[in-house]
């Protein structure tokens, strides 16, 4: 039986030839990654182990859930990883002035890659199975454990392949897609398991809607969420990932659970309302005005440059 894209990817840092779901492995590590929320109880725990960090080129820092500051409790948890950060000279520490968005950094500054494993003391960490990496959210302890050792022990999760036909209409975003998945398995219908996209439609995805479907595969319930090496993810990654890298591709006979269709040119735009990501409808189906009190663009999902200037477009005429 051949691997899919997640598979391959754990048995390359098992150092195994082949991987099954529900085995346990213990992998090397490419990136460790954690926030001003999540990185000072993992310091904690890491300082306990005594020892130093395993690569200071292999961590990346970035705190971005409370900059500025709104309180001194907030300031000591920046202060915290900024103190820790100087201390093993981590390289990849995003200081305020040049911090942003942790999941859009990584990938934006070429730090995760084609083939690459990641974990992140964040849930969204899965954000970068976009550029066709492995990457998933731990724990406090998992992650100070990582820090010392580079490694990480994984369940390997069973996979749902998410085929991908038809062409994307220029009014549907990434985030049409992974909502209308969701929509249809539900927030635990992929629980434990990597989203794996095939399929024609792929390629009429940009970068950016990778990211945020990628990004939203925990929604689901998944483990990760991960994209196919590309045209698309060569041209991104092309003079940005500096470290070397090997693409993944899932075997002809790769195994997978469930298979799940969506004809993206089917797809219309899609809003997710109260209170969960799989209460999801469609926007012309939507009769009664709906009262919007406040409106936040700039998340991890969907915190890039183009998703500033869909709003933008959208919003221009109406600003006073």
């Amino acid at each position: 039986m051949g691997m899919n894209m997640s598979e391959k990817i754990l048995a390359r840092h098992a150092g195994r030839d082949s991987v099954s779901a529900g085995e346990l492995v213990i992998c090397d590590l490419d990136m460790v990654l954690a926030n001003d929320v999540t990185a000072p109880p993992s310091i904690k725990e890491f300082e306990k182990i005594g020892r130093p960090v395993f690569d200071k080129e292999k961590i990346a820092l970035v705190p971005d859930h409370f900059q500025p500051a709104k309180d001194i409790k907030s300031a000591q948890l920046a202060k915290a990883v900024r103190d820790f950060a100087r201390k093993h000279e981590i390289k990849h520490y995003f200081e305020q002035g040049r911090v942003g968005i942790e999941h859009v950094i990584l990938p934006e500054m070429g730090i995760v890659g084609p083939g690459m494993l990641t974990i992140g003391a964040d849930s969204h960490t899965c954000t970068y199975g976009a550029v066709n990496g492995f990457s998933t959210g731990v724990g406090t302890t998992d992650l100070a454990v990582a820090m010392a050792t580079g490694k990480a022990w994984f369940k390997v999760p069973e996979a749902i392949k998410v085929e991908l036909t038809g062409k994307k209409p220029e009014n549907i975003t990434g985030k049409d897609v992974i909502l209308t998945l969701i929509g249809m398995i539900g927030v635990d219908g992929a629980l434990y398991k990597s989203l794996e996209f095939a399929g024609e439609g792929v390629k009429t995805l940009s970068m950016t809607d990778r990211l945020t479907i990628a990004n939203m595969a925990i929604e689901a319930g998944g483990k990760n969420g991960i994209f196919p090496f590309d045209e698309v993810t060569q041209k991104y990654v092309e003079g940005r990932v500096q470290q070397p890298y090997e693409p993944v591709a899932p075997d002809e006979d790769a195994s997978y659970v469930q298979t799940v269709t969506i004809d993206l040119s089917a797809i219309t735009p899609v809003v997710a309302f109260p209170h969960l990501p799989g209460n999801t409808k469609a926007v012309k189906d939507i009769k009664e005005p709906v009262e919007i009190d406040q409106v936040v663009i700039g998340s991890c999902t969907n915190g890039r440059l183009e998703d500033l200037q869909i709003a933008a477009k959208v919003m221009k005429g109406y600003l006073h």
